[in-house]
Parts: C-alpha cells; sequence; structure tokens
C-alpha cells in the first residue's frame, strides 16, 4: 500500500538534452534531478535501461540483455571527468538534431569515442572497483559480454545461426571462445562498468535530493539475447531453438489485429521447476537500481497471450495461465518488501484483478481513458478512483495530452471533458488541467509525461505501439526547464499536498 501523496514526472534518460545526441547520465540528467526538487516532485520514472538494437528500432522493451545497461547512455563527459577519454577526443562532436535522437548517427560515433575510453582504460591502472563490480556481476556479465563478443564476431547473425557448439554452450567451445575473443569480452565488462557506475552515482544525487527512481521492467526478452542464449531452457522454443510461440496481445485500443510483439514466451513449467530463480535474479537486480519498479504488461504474469510462431497478426493466439500464486509467493519470500507496481492496462480479467489485490499492489490508471462510456462505470475517471493507485495523464505509449486532444479525441470525448471539467478550455491548456485532475485525485502518486509539463503536441510522442518505424526519438531541448516552469509545477504540486 503506498503510504503518502506524492508525484513525479515521467521522461526517459534518451530525452534528456546533451550535445552528443542523445540523453545521457551526464550534466543534464543532474540538471534535471534539479529541476525535480525545484518543481515538488519526489518521482522520476525512466523506461528500461537495457541495451537496445537498431534491428528492434532501439525499442528499450527488445533489449538483448535483462541485466546489461545501453552504453549509448553512457555520458561522454564524465569519461572525460574520470580520465578514459582526452579533451581532444570530445572537441569534433557531429551536429545533432536537438529534439530527436538519430540512433544511427548517434552509435556510429559513440562506439568510436567508447572504442577510445576502452583503450584508455587498457592502458591504464585498474579503477579500483573494477574487480569487484566484474566480480559481483559476473553471473549475468560474463554469459553477456560473451554473447554480445560472439555476435560482432559472427556479424550480428542471430545465435540460433552459430556454429552448434557455441550455439548449444558447450564447455571446451566456450573455453576457446573466450580465449579469442578476449579483448572484445573485456570492452564489454569495461562498458557495463561505466554504465552502472555513472548510473549508481546519478541514482544516489536523486535519493539524497528526496527523488526516488521509479524503472520499468519488460515483462519479455528478445529471442536475439543473452538470456535465451544462456538459458533457452526457460522459453518455449523447438528442437533446433528456434521460437515455438511468440508474445503479444489481442485486438485492443491500439490495434484491430492486436499487437504481434515476437518475443519468445517463457516456459513457466519449467521457470516453477527451479524456483523462478531466473526471474527472482531479476526482480533482485533491478530493486538495486530502483526505488520502485513498474511490471510491464504485468497481466502476463497472470496469463499470458501466445501465438504460434510464423503468424503475421496477433489475433488467433490465445490465453494461458502462469503459476502466479507460486511465482509471486516465492518472488515475496526471497524479496518482501520489494516495491513494485502493476502496469494493468489491456484487457484484464477477473485472475489479474485478484491477483493485483492479493499481492496489494498499486495499480494506474491514465486520464486519457477517462472520458468515453458511462462516466458512472468508467474507472479511469478521477471519482472513481481509490488511494492505492498511480494516474498518469498519460504513458510513453499514449499520444501527449495536447496530441490526445487535437488527434485522437472525438467529440464526443472533447464534451464529456468539458463537462468533467466544468468549461472548456483551448487545446495548449488541455495538459494542465489534465495534470491539475490526476493531482486533485485521491490516488497516492501521480506521473506526468514531461512532454504534458511543457504542453507539446503529437510530434513529441515517445511511442506508436504496433508501428515499428519512428519511435523513442523524442528529446526536450535545451533551456525548456526553466525556474518559471519549475515554479508552476511546484504550486500545482503543493496546492494537492503532494509536494
Amino acid at each position: 500500500m503506498l503510504r503518502r501523496r506524492s508525484s513525479g514526472i515521467l521522461m526517459h534518460v534518451t530525452s534528456l538534452p546533451s550535445r552528443y545526441g542523445i540523453g545521457d547520465f551526464g550534466p543534464q540528467a543532474y540538471e534535471f534531478v534539479d529541476f525535480l526538487k525545484a518543481g515538488g516532485q519526489n518521482y522520476w520514472q525512466v523506461l528500461p535501461l537495457n541495451r537496445t538494437t537498431a534491428l528492434k528500432g532501439h525499442s528499450p522493451y527488445s533489449a538483448v540483455s535483462a541485466f546489461a545497461g545501453d552504453p549509448l547512455l553512457i555520458s561522454p563527459d564524465l569519461l572525460y571527468r574520470d580520465g578514459f577519454l582526452r579533451r581532444a577526443d570530445l572537441s569534433d562532436v557531429p551536429r545533432f538534431a536537438a529534439d530527436a535522437v538519430d540512433y544511427a548517427k548517434v552509435a556510429a560515433w559513440k562506439g568510436k569515442l567508447l572504442d577510445a575510453a576502452f583503450a584508455r582504460f587498457q592502458s591504464g591502472p585498474k579503477p579500483g572497483d573494477y574487480e569487484a563490480f566484474v566480480r559481483d556481476s559476473h553471473e549475468w556479465l560474463e554469459p553477456f559480454a560473451m554473447f554480445t563478443a560472439a555476435r560482432a564476431r559472427f556479424q550480428g547473425r542471430l545465435w540460433r545461426d552459430w556454429p552448434a557448439g557455441l550455439r548449444d554452450r558447450k564447455a571446451g567451445d566456450l573455453e576457446r571462445a573466450a580465449q579469442e575473443l578476449s579483448e572484445p569480452i573485456e570492452r564489454e565488462r569495461f562498458l557495463q562498468y561505466a554504465f552502472y557506475r555513472q548510473y549508481l552515482a546519478l541514482k544516489r544525487y536523486c535519493n539524497e535530493r528526496g527523488i526516488q527512481v521509479t524503472g520499468d521492467i519488460p515483462i519479455y526478452v528478445a529471442y536475439d539475447s543473452a538470456d535465451v542464449w544462456s538459458h533457452p531452457d526457460l522459453f518455449k522454443l523447438t528442437r533446433d531453438k528456434r521460437p515455438h510461440f511468440v508474445a503479444g496481445v489481442p485486438p485492443d485500443y491500439f490495434s484491430r489485429t492486436g499487437q504481434l510483439w515476437g518475443n519468445p514466451v517463457y516456459d513457466w513449467k519449467r521457470l516453477e521447476e527451479t524456483r523462478f530463480a531466473w526471474w527472482v535474479r531479476r526482480m533482485k537486480h533491478n530493486l538495486t537500481l530502483f526505488d520502485f519498479v513498474r511490471i510491464d504488461h504485468f497481466r502476463g504474469l497472470v496469463a499470458y497471450w501466445e501465438v504460434p510462431a510464423g503468424h503475421k497478426t496477433a489475433m488467433r493466439g490465445k490465453w494461458v495461465q502462469v503459476p502466479h500464486e507460486a511465482f509471486f509467493g516465492e518472488l515475496f519470500r526471497q524479496i518482501p518488501f520489494g516495491a513494485i507496481f502493476a502496469e494493468d492496462l489491456g484487457f484484464i480479467t477477473a485472475d489479474v484483478r485478484e491477483a493485483v489485490a492479493r499481492n496489494n499492489f498499486p495499480r494506474i490508471v491514465v486520464l486519457h481513458f477517462a472520458f468515453d462510456g458511462d462516466p458512472a462505470r468508467n474507472p479511469y475517471l478521477p471519482h472513481n478512483y481509490t488511494e492505492n493507485l498511480i494516474v498518469y495523464t498519460g504513458t510513453h505509449d499514449n499520444n501527449t495530452t495536447r496530441g490526445w486532444f487535437e488527434k485522437d479525441a472525438g467529440p464526443q470525448t472533447r464534451r464529456n471533458l468539458f463537462d468533467y471539467l466544468g468549461h472548456k478550455v483551448p487545446a495548449s491548456q488541455v495538459p494542465w488541467e489534465l495534470m491539475r485532475l490526476a493531482m486533485a485525485s485521491v490516488a497516492k502518486i501521480a506521473i506526468v509525461p514531461m512532454q504534458d509539463v511543457l504542453g507539446l503536441g503529437a510530434a513529441a510522442r515517445m511511442n506508436l505501439p504496433a508501428s515499428p518505424k519512428g519511435n523513442w526519438r523524442w528529446r526536450m531541448r535545451p533551456g525548456q526547464t526553466t525556474p518559471r516552469l519549475a515554479e508552476k509545477l511546484r504550486r500545482l504540486t503543493a496546492a494537492y499536498g503532494r509536494a
């Protein structure tokens, strides 16, 4: 149960300003934390920080590891400060767009920069905490480093197409690969060290200023990932280690044919035999990184939509039950005070509601969904809320609030909104009107996307579900987090007892 009325901002790290084409853990992240503090906020919610790939459009929800961080978030400024780069390395930065991430351009330039940092790391004495990091992270770091180095050697080929001995992780083949790929493996260890060193310092800065960092756990991992390669028995694969079934959701608000995500689904029978060891490790890992963890697509931990591999849409899938009582029982036996909340949007059935209630998980509600249908019954309208909720104006999967009002909301939805507010408002004021509804509600936590704080339209949308291109690119421009905006946010927050 949530104890204190509070609020926060949803903005992914990639969306921060920086002169390097993508947000990172550097100075602008610290400035954003100062803005949150000045604005009376208690939470900074980020999207998954895991390593992404161009093949999956750099979606943080389809990463190559459930544990490894994304090197694109490493700050060049902090690498320079810590002696891993020279000033000359940062003297010829390309011209990057200020309001969108060009992932191909960023990855090409930053990859060379990280190579230079690794070269300096190799040429000097190891930092005092490096060996401890490698030792403490060994269980996930070594498979990931090997996977990434081998993937590069085989020019990005799927791991199922590697030589059989390495594909199947035969001991002798792994030993030979470790010797042959020792340098690229060490590079991956260094990059993960730099990532976690910078991130954990930023988290400490947040916590010292009363800001809790909320992280996000995608329920699935990508097929072409270190996790599936190193634990194929935990997933429903065929004899030749191809996905037998893939994940998705049936037709819903976002897509008439459902969403076909393509991730391999878990073999929950096998997971139960291991007492859910991999999932428990994953949860423990994330609860050391974040103060509060959101489980994306929570309903998939109760029952999930399984689609035979090869289908073109998600329409012909089926629901498959998960041994959720045993799973949550084991999870909370090992992590009794895990701060977890459930993203329970979508097709929610009685068993999902019962699992949420039994474990007392805070649920989420989204105001964009509040102004359709019967106001007496719509669970997203504030007068129907209970306290153990986290209310969002919108999420990373929604349009911005202004974009929703201008592009998505029909005439009746707009009339319902105005009736609820008691007056008409222009599009420019709708984001702050919904922010006021969220702040005024009885929900213990209110979370607002940064795009809504800035009043931005549809061009600032972060993700369009079921659309494979053009997502995860929005960036905040330098200078938008002004003292005046922070004071406006603080006054609204304080007015409803959340500061």
